[in-house]
C-alpha cells in the first residue's frame, strides 16, 4: 500500500477535526522537520511509530549488470527507517 502526502493530508481532517489548509501545514512542517533532521546527519526518533537513520556505505566493488564488467561503486549515505515495536493503534475496523 503506498501512502501519499495527500493522503495524509485528507485524512486528518476526519481523524483528527483539522481544516484541509491546517492539515497541509501540519503534515509539510513534521515531514520538513524529518529531513532537516536527517540531512543534518542525525537520527530521528519518533516514539511509538520508528527511526530514520542515515548510514554510510563504504566503497564496494559492482558490476554493470548489462555488460558484465567490473567497478567500484562509490561511498554513499543510505537511508533506514526501522519500525517501534509498539502497537499505537487501538481502533477497530468494522
Amino acid at each position: 500500500m503506498a501512502l501519499t502526502k495527500e493522503d495524509i493530508v485528507k485524512t486528518l481532517p476526519d481523524e483528527a477535526g483539522y481544516p484541509r489548509n491546517q492539515s497541509v501545514h501540519l503534515v509539510e512542517s513534521l515531514l520538513e522537520l524529518i529531513k532537516s533532521g536527517l540531512a543534518s546527519g542525525g537520527d530521528v526518533l519518533i516514539s511509538g511509530f520508528g527511526k530514520f537513520c542515515v548510514k554510510t556505505k563504504r566503497e564496494r566493488k559492482g558490476r554493470n549488470p548489462v555488460t558484465g564488467e567490473g567497478l567500484m561503486m562509490e561511498a554513499r549515505r543510505v537511508l533506514t527507517f526501522e519500525c517501534s515495536g509498539h502497537q499505537t493503534n487501538n481502533r477497530q475496523h468494522g
